[in-house]
């Protein structure tokens, strides 16, 4: 029984460092604070590792009658090592101020933690600097050595008892601990690093990807408008063709500044100039606008579309759901059905874009919106990228459904609002 009951104050101390360790990985992990400022990191840790020593020392490990033990050296010795001499510092002066509120002051206490905290602090900084497997093995080392040095000198200066109990308690078993909550920490760190690596990698993927397709974008209609500007130079050609290769160069640069155009929309951040919208009205404008490519492409063009207000930029909402038409024309090449409704749920305004063109896979799905991505042999996915982004300005959210052969529905739901458009220029559509 008296077993049990020593087991249960032993884990009960290693349960308050390890809470306590993983708190401060936690904290650190979402405080940007500490993790750009190393004074700040360190002032966490050693709350943390302050709190785990008053709790081992609050409710200790009884060995024997005479003799009351706890784990307070543990979070003492790791943030020492970890923090340096500065937060060993603080560490001692908390310990020591617990110690005296609590049992009353002892200057054997003070004489062995002063020896402990003299010695950590000195190897501190080659601790620091040591891999994953050597900080394992100094913990261990140290802390043993630690335990065995104190001992001697309490038994010299105060003739102080040795048992068995306090032999496997004091000398044998915390080094064991030590390099137990070491090897958590580390791994918490190593699990950090490792995050904040990936996710720096993910980023400069997606920026060198941008990169590249911008500059491949880009480089075809230059590559084309700098041949035919070599071919005019040559001075012999009819004034037909040199009209001819004028206008297709034009058309090229066009197009390379629609594609500048639509990454900067991407880039730059949602517009200060937001104000009501009549979304039947502003659709009836983006369908007039296309019509004439749906009939170049043998397409029927379909809309019923209630009267509803959002909020956003008139510029960019007729952008947004320009480029989204445009794909679903392109999506059709050999003709089809395109039908645009609009339908004012109070709260939400709900606008659709169905065809029965060529259809996406799931996969294709999936993807819809991320940079650079296009089911099209020549596109760049910059409209559908930057509609989406239009779209989440807005606080709204968008969902496809889409089969190969058959077809795409793509359901766009805004948040209506009650104010107004300055102009009630309403004309319904159908």
């Amino acid at each position: 029984m008296a077993g049990f009951y020593i087991n249960q104050h032993v884990l009960n101390n290693l349960f308050y460092i390890l809470v306590t360790v993983f708190a401060f990985s936690f904290l650190y992990d979402h405080s940007r604070a500490a993790q750009r400022r190393p004074f700040y990191g360190r002032a966490l840790l050693g709350v943390c590792l302050a709190l785990a020593a008053v709790l081992c020392m609050k409710f200790p490990i009884y060995i024997d009658p005479i003799c009351v033990h706890d784990f307070r050296q543990i979070p003492f010795l790791l943030g020492t090592l970890y923090g340096g001499g500065g937060l060993g510092a603080v560490l001692f002066v908390v310990l020591m101020l617990a110690r005296t509120i609590l049992y009353g002051f002892q200057p054997l206490t003070f004489i062995v933690y002063a020896i402990m905290f003299a010695i950590t602090a000195a190897v501190s900084p080659l601790f620091r600097k040591l891999p994953r497997t050597s900080k394992l093995m100094m913990s261990l080392g140290l802390t043993f050595l630690l335990a065995v040095v104190v001992t001697f000198v309490a038994i010299l200066i105060a003739d102080f008892p040795v048992t068995k109990p306090y032999i496997v308690y004091f000398i044998l078993l915390p080094p064991f601990v030590t390099m137990f909550a070491v090897y958590v920490m580390e791994t918490l760190l190593e699990a950090q690093c490792a995050r904040a690596e990936l996710i720096k990698m993910e980023k400069m993927e997606i920026v060198s990807q941008m990169a590249a397709s911008i500059s491949h974008e880009i480089r075809n209609p230059l590559t084309v408008v700098k041949g035919f500007i070599q071919l005019l130079q040559t001075g012999r050609l009819p004034r037909e063709t040199e009209e001819r290769y004028i206008r297709i160069a034009l058309e090229e640069l066009e197009r390379a500044e629609t594609i500048i155009r639509d990454y900067l929309t991407f880039a730059k951040p949602a517009p200060k100039e937001m104000e009501p919208i009549d979304v039947a009205a502003q659709l009836q404008k983006v369908l007039q606008m296309i019509t004439p490519m749906a009939r170049m492409h043998s397409i029927d063009v379909f809309s019923s579309l209630e009267h509803g207000v959002v909020i956003g930029n008139v510029q960019y909402f007729q952008q947004c759901f320009l480029n989204l038409l445009k794909n679903s024309i392109e999506a059709m090449p050999n003709g089809g059905t395109l039908r645009v409704a609009v339908q004012n749920r109070e709260t939400s305004i709900v606008i659709t874009i169905s065809d029965n063109g060529i259809g996406m896979t799931k996969e294709q799905v999936r993807r819809f919106g991320e940079p650079y991505f296009s089911t099209k042999e020549k596109g760049t996915g910059l409209g559908a990228m930057v509609a989406v982004k239009i779209i989440e300005q807005m606080g709204g959210t968008w969902e496809i459904e889409s089969a190969v052969q058959k077809g795409t529905t793509l359901t766009i739901t805004l948040p209506a609002s009650r104010v107004q458009p300055p102009t009630a220029g309403r004309s319904a559509a159908g």
